[in-house]
């Protein structure tokens, strides 16, 4: 359907898309002893899959005749050490729904979503991910 490109040169370089929309600095966050002065793959991580989650969740609510208007997720995506010598990935997903759903429809839009968006695919049984409705 769909094929994204991108390249970059580590951690402290240039990341950038072949059509050229996305061309960013990238840098250490000053929490790993870097200058924060670019972004870093976390937070690129973060906004693409909130992104895709919200727009995955906006075709579900739509299959279940729901209004979610102006929804909203965020997405924190965490760096730990994995205790091997390497490293892995958490996220935790906050979801921001209309207040007209009631809990257990919120919890069921959710749920749904997760197993139809691609970022929570690719992630499924790789990294935790843990799902908050706000």
């Amino acid at each position: 359907m769909y094929t994204a490109i991108g390249t970059a040169n580590g951690r402290e370089g240039r990341g950038v898309t072949s059509d050229g929309k996305l061309d960013v600095k990238l840098s250490l966050p000053t929490e790993l002893g870097g200058d924060g002065s670019g972004t870093n793959p976390e937070q690129l991580f973060a906004v693409g899959y909130a992104s895709c989650f919200t727009s995955a969740m906006q075709l579900v609510a739509k299959q279940q005749s729901l209004e979610i208007g102006d929804a909203s997720v965020t997405a924190e995506i965490e760096l730990n050490s994995n205790g091997k010598g390497g490293f892995g990935l958490a996220a935790t997903l906050r979801v921001e729904l209309p207040d007209h759903l009631t809990p257990e429809q919120g919890r069921a839009l959710v749920e749904a979503t997760h197993q139809v968006c691609p970022y929570s695919n690719a992630t499924r049984g790789n990294i935790p991910v843990e799902l908050v409705i706000e």
